[in-house]
């Protein structure tokens, strides 16, 4: 097997993205997201879930304060913010653990790192808004840029795939955004039709030629449900077939619901690969 990229500091805990992989726990704080829409709006329900997750092995916790759902509902900045920024800081002093902001909005992500998120998880991989990479870049953040298109067009999927975010990586770097702060996300359910979803899990591998710790969001998404022919809440094993496959092929992070199963999925894979194993 391929040796993993380096390492990545998110916050203050070490990633060593060469020896495991890492299970980020979402936290959606929204009333209207796909699958747990409206269950954690509130601090204390809220937080409950964040110790549920770190309890089930959670390493990172990602926050979002929009559905990005296909045919959701933009919300203005100033919403976002209230939604979001209690909470992170929240998690932030009654937990020890890195906290992700899941934003595409410059003035969201700077009130979500003033309240002590320690990385910005940006689906249009800093495209959407020109000041989104200079405030990564000041405040000293990881970032993790993911593919996305407006469009499902491509001559070459793959191909074009990687000079997206080869152009994300690059938008990062002219910022003054480093290396050793850059996670990649192929974007599963974003500018994809349905075969072009299951070719990008099936190709993960190339994605390693990019040089930089990629993460897997598949979680209970269509393209499950689509092949399973399987609604949301019943979408849980085949999210733990894309884990297999996606720590088999090299991703560092993989971002879902259900912690403790596919952490438990995660460990059986490195096992089996057998990587040497970091204390987690």
């Amino acid at each position: 097997m391929q040796k993993k990229m380096a390492g990545i500091q998110i916050g203050n805990r070490m990633f060593d993205t060469a020896k495991a992989a890492y299970v980020m726990g979402i936290l959606n704080v929204t009333p209207d997201s796909f699958s747990d829409g409206g269950r954690y709006l509130a601090v204390y329900p809220a937080l409950k879930r964040v110790e549920k997750m770190i309890e089930e092995g959670a390493d990172i916790i990602d926050v979002g304060g929009e559905s990005t759902r296909p045919g959701y509902q933009q919300i203005s900045d100033e919403e976002e913010i209230s939604r979001i920024a209690r909470i992170i800081a929240e998690i932030k002093k009654n937990f020890d653990i890195p906290v992700s902001v899941d934003t595409y909005k410059s003035k969201v992500a700077l009130a979500a790192l003033q309240s002590g998120a320690d990385l910005v998880n940006d689906i249009w991989g800093l495209k959407h808004d020109s000041e989104m990479a200079g405030i990564i870049a000041e405040s000293g953040a990881a970032c993790c840029l993911m593919h996305n298109r407006d469009n499902t067009e491509y001559e070459d999927f793959m191909g074009e795939m990687k000079a997206d975010l080869r152009e994300s990586v690059e938008i990062a770097h002219k910022a003054g955004i480093a290396d050793d702060k850059i996670i990649l996300d192929p974007g599963i359910g974003f500018g994809k039709t349905y075969e072009q979803n299951l070719q990008a899990i099936c190709k993960l591998s190339e994605l390693r030629e990019l040089g930089y710790p990629i993460l897997l969001g598949t979680s209970r998404k269509s393209v499950i449900g689509l092949t399973l022919n399987l609604p949301v809440q019943e979408r849980l094993e085949g999210t733990l077939a894309t884990t297999v496959l996606g720590v088999s092929a090299g991703c560092s992070f993989v971002r879902v619901h259900d912690v403790l199963e596919n952490k438990r999925a995660l460990r059986m894979t490195e096992a089996v690969l057998g990587w040497n194993q970091v204390k987690r």
